[in-house]
């Protein structure tokens, strides 16, 4: 048979075949188990990240926290992931895909377990932030994994379904929580709490044991013959011929002048576009999401309330109960996000979500307002902020970050923008408990109204529209 290049092999464009034509893209087995554990990283993203939400008013009340050290312990995760996915995920362009998917499942597990017997608060935030670096490698590393492997017609799907799997965690997480809480009302409780995922990061990574490596990346490398004998083993098919000559140049180094690309010509349309409005989103998303139990907490509790350790747990459960509820506008936002980014395209999908954002969390200012908070306005609110956050610029900003970019500068250009936003959730993370506790959450809810709707301003003024763009072009 005439020799082919990878993706014409996973699209299924083989010559001299007996098979008739494919009438759509028809995905392996292998194939399907790709997908399958690349989605664990943005589970165990929701799941650990939101999940710290709900254990910090143990762990703070047991160690004793001011609302600083409260900030360091939330916003070490999100240092993590932003320091993994600028430079660990880069470790998949020299080692290959598969070394780097399985270790950062093996960081997370060992971190996780030292998390849970940390003694003091700098032990946390130092554990912490070693399970954000093995949550931000896994950043492009799956989304490199799912690329490479899948037909480029249900690529977009994929790839947004699998960043689905971030809201599904953040809900079992809430979930589970809350369930936990109310077997075992107890300050200790937080350590079972960060122990809960480690048995299944466990099975994650052994799964990843099984997967073949990136035939394109092994090109890369010149191994011709391994990258023939992976690829037949993703494809279950035993008549692959490549071409000797693919991908045979490496990835050039980055450096000062890639860099500079980025804010040159019409790149800098392209980096503003992806940069910013990520940035915004993660200011408002992650404090939502993160920090959705102590605002229910701060609504319910009184100021003067005596704060011994029932109480705490009380609120905390509340906080649990609440934030579960919450977290379901998250599945429903990013189910249709990935009905509708191909039909309506991403810039509309993220405006509507913009301002979609801004008004849930006008809702919930309202609602929060008075010495008697509204708890269902306060939960319609947040509700409908989490639906149109995944609705819009919590998904739309991951698509188009991979999309706008020249191909030289898409790794450069959509990590930078990853990066950007994990500057957002840093900020917000470190700062939030305090800017609580001193503002009150109404308050705190209409200023991120306001970045919402600047996210909405910024995105229209730089649109630049990628769906149905060939990724191939200049």
């Amino acid at each position: 048979m005439a020799a082919r290049t990878v993706q014409d092999c996973i699209e299924g464009v083989l010559a001299d075949s007996t098979e008739p034509p494919r009438s759509g893209p028809v995905l392996s087995p292998t194939q399907w188990l790709v997908w399958s554990l690349a989605t664990a990283g943005k589970f165990f993203e929701g799941w650990i990240v939101f999940m710290g939400g709900i254990a910090l008013p143990l762990v703070s009340r047991q160690f004793g926290m001011n609302s600083t050290e409260q900030g360091l312990v939330t916003a070490a995760t999100l240092l993590g992931i932003l320091v993994g996915a600028l430079w660990l995920g880069g470790l998949a362009d020299r080692w290959g895909r598969k070394p780097v998917f399985i270790g950062e499942m093996a960081l997370l597990a060992g971190a996780l377990l030292a998390a849970a017997g940390s003694v003091n608060t700098p032990m946390l935030v130092f554990c912490l932030f070693a399970v954000g670096l093995a949550l931000g490698a896994d950043y492009p590393t799956a989304h490199l994994v799912i690329s490479e492997s899948i037909p480029a017609g249900i690529r977009g799907r994929l790839v947004l379904s699998a960043f689905s799997f971030q809201a599904l965690g953040a809900l079992l997480a809430t979930a589970s929580a809350a369930r936990l809480l109310a077997l075992d009302p107890s300050l200790n409780l937080w350590r079972q709490l960060y122990l809960l995922p480690v048995i299944p990061v466990l099975l994650v990574m052994w799964g990843r044991l099984f997967l073949p490596e990136s035939s394109s990346w092994l090109l890369s490398q010149g191994r011709h013959a391994q990258a023939e004998a992976h690829l037949r083993k993703l494809l279950h098919r035993d008549d692959i011929v490549l071409i000797c000559e693919q991908n045979r140049q490496a990835s050039p180094q980055q450096g000062h002048r890639e860099w500079l690309q980025l804010f040159r010509g019409p790149t800098q349309r392209a980096t503003i576009l992806a940069s910013v409005p990520w940035f915004l989103q993660d200011l408002s998303t992650y404090g939502i999401a993160i920090f959705t139990p102590l605002m229910i907490e701060a609504a319910f509790a009184a100021e003067d309330a005596p704060r011994h350790g029932a109480a705490v747990v009380d609120h905390a459960l509340l906080g649990a109960k609440g934030t579960a509820l919450v977290d379901v506008g998250f599945l429903l936002g990013i189910a249709v996000a990935i009905v509708l980014a191909d039909r309506w395209g991403r810039i509309p999908l993220q405006i509507l979500g913009f301002i979609g954002c801004a008004l849930g969390l006008l809702v919930a200012t309202v609602g929060s307002r008075g010495s008697s908070p509204n708890f269902p306005l306060i939960i319609v609110g947040l509700f409908l902020f989490q639906m149109m956050t995944n609705l819009g610029p919590n998904s739309q900003t991951y698509l188009l970050a991979g999309e706008l970019f020249p191909l030289r500068l898409r790794g450069l250009g959509s990590g930078f923008a990853a990066a950007s936003g994990k500057v957002g959730a840093v900020i917000t993370a470190f700062l939030f408990p305090g800017l609580l506790n001193q503002f009150g959450s109404d308050h705190l809810l209409a200023l991120l109204a306001l970045t919402s709707l600047l996210g909405a301003l910024i995105t229209w003024r730089f649109r630049i529209e990628t769906r149905g763009l060939n990724l191939e072009q200049p």
